[in-house]
């Protein structure tokens, strides 16, 4: 059994040393520039090759074609025919997400990115549904 008055010194040592931890709900707290938050899509980028949709082991994206469609340019005579690039949107599960980052690294053309939003909680589900349009 250690002696009260070492116990006393130890208390009174740490009283003024300053602390191991973070008030984190009073103070922000800043993730590490490497950290996996949420994720994030592009609409302008996305060729909808559903590349992200087949490396996630969680089920958590898929990638609908867009109700907005851009419209068709008119024809010019003597050219060929334009072609209008298809839109699509992204349909995340964060509560079926497990932040591995497959589908960033897979997207071809860097669609989806992972961002620095780590508070995500929610008592509502339908919260941790984000349609991106």
């Amino acid at each position: 059994m250690k002696k009260p008055a070492r116990v006393f010194s130890e208390v009174i040592k740490h009283l003024f040393k300053k602390p191991a931890t973070c008030s984190y709900p009073f103070t922000p707290a800043k993730p590490m520039p490497n950290f996996r938050g949420r994720i994030a899509f592009d609409q302008d980028k996305c060729i909808g090759c559903q590349m992200c949709v087949r490396v996630c082991p969680a089920k958590a994206i898929e990638i609908p074609l867009s109700a907005q469609q851009p419209p068709v340019p008119a024809a010019v005579e003597g050219a060929p025919a334009p072609v209008a690039k298809k839109k699509f949107d992204c349909i995340m599960k964060l509560d079926h997400c497990v932040y591995c980052a497959q589908c960033v690294e897979t997207c071809p053309k860097k669609a989806l990115i992972m961002t620095q939003d780590f508070e995500l909680a929610s008592v509502n589900k339908a919260d941790l549904r984000r349609h991106y349009k």
